[in-house]
């Protein structure tokens, strides 16, 4: 037998390949064996139909918290993500220095997710509601994020710092907490992703201006302070820039720190974020959230088109994580992820962090879930 699964007379939508048509891909030894019309189903020890269905690479959420049972944000990723569709996931910054073993240990290594992490530049990382993670800039140790980043080489893929006032962040130490996670990933060689709203700085130029390529700034469409419009609604210039210069734009949606108004604003001006995310966790996984299948479909409420939105959980992401040979793609030789689903007409309410409704007449409903060349997870469809 030359395929281990062949998914059979699907329309695929692979943005990193540019192919969007009727195509089979044939999955042999944990990755993609081939990819064409007509691929022999005798051949094949599985088949599934899915004609009538789209076929797309696995996708990715660049930003989830998954340390169940440590962090009071922690979710169990299995049941979050790769059941609903997400194979590939990373946890933005809920370990540190100090816990990050044990993240590894009993969470990343247990779980069928693909998991990766952004290493908080607080050695605790986000542990307790009570107690921000940089209420004492103590906790911010660049030698111990360093030497942690140096043993996990494989599943650090960037340093995370979160610069919210009071939350998360003390008075004293300030806009600090950025410039240390700055000296840490330079270190290190790594990106950082930056949680911007309402820092410890007068506008958000003040945090793009440490920025540089490839630096993820997340919860791009958050409506509180520090944020990417201009009193007047308009994309700040500094923002411009940032992307142009490389800097990455996440949605990372959040419990709050997504607005429909902030995002319409945006679009409206041709500002697109290069992924989307989720930013899951305990507080959200039952709304407004729910997963990124939702996330992805407010997008498509807001009139990307699904090869966009699809490009911006799969290539771009994988590119983001310089991943796009392994992830992000259904290219002979990657890793054999792929999600079945069906666009579906109809009515969907969707809602933003503020409580705001929006009615999309169309949207994902997901069939199946294939990781590693086997299927994971088959509904009926």
């Amino acid at each position: 037998m030359s395929y281990d699964l062949l998914l059979k007379g699907g329309i695929l939508i692979d943005p990193a390949e540019e192919i969007h048509a009727v195509m089979d891909v044939g999955f042999a030894n944990g990755k993609v064996a081939a990819v064409g019309n007509d691929l022999p189903s005798s051949e094949a020890l599985e088949v599934i139909d899915c004609s009538e269905h789209y076929v797309a690479p696995g996708m990715i959420d660049l930003h989830v918290h998954v340390f169940w049972g440590v962090s009071h944000y922690g979710i169990e990723p299995d049941r979050y993500c790769i059941d609903r569709g997400v194979t590939t996931a990373v946890d933005a910054g809920s370990a540190g220095a100090g816990t990050f073993p044990g993240f590894r240990k009993y969470v990343i290594d247990t779980s069928v997710t693909r998991l990766f992490g952004q290493l908080n530049i607080s050695s605790q990382g986000m542990l307790t509601a009570e107690i921000g993670e940089l209420n004492d800039i103590q906790y911010a140790s660049i030698p111990k994020a360093v030497a942690m980043v140096k043993n996990h080489r494989d599943l650090v893929l960037g340093i995370k710092v979160r610069l919210t006032k009071y939350q998360v962040v003390s008075e004293a130490a300030g806009i600090r907490p950025l410039y240390l996670a700055r000296e840490a990933a330079d270190e290190v060689g790594l990106p950082m992703m930056v949680h911007p709203q309402e820092c410890w700085c007068e506008t958000i130029d003040d945090i793009l201006g440490v920025m540089r390529e490839g630096d993820i700034l997340t919860h791009c469409f958050h409506g509180k302070g520090i944020g990417i419009l201009d009193d007047n609604c308009n994309i700040r210039k500094s923002v411009r820039e940032a992307m142009d210069r490389g800097v990455i734009f996440d949605v990372g949606h959040g419990r709050s720190s997504f607005k429909w108004g902030v995002a319409e604003h945006a679009l409206r001006q041709n500002f697109q974020p290069q992924t989307i995310s989720t930013d899951l966790h305990v507080y959200n996984i039952n709304g407004p959230v729910h997963d990124l299948i939702t996330t992805i479909n407010k997008f498509l409420y807001l009139g990307l088109s699904l090869d966009d939105v699809l490009r911006k959980v799969t290539a771009s992401p994988a590119r983001v994580l310089r991943m796009s040979d392994q992830i992000g793609t259904l290219k002979v030789g990657a890793w054999g992820d792929a999600v079945v689903f069906k666009l579906k007409e109809g009515k969907l309410e969707l809602v933003d962090c503020y409580g705001e409704k929006r009615v999309a007449g169309q949207f994902i409903i997901l069939t199946t879930v294939v990781k590693a060349g086997k299927v994971y997870l088959a509904k009926q469809k």
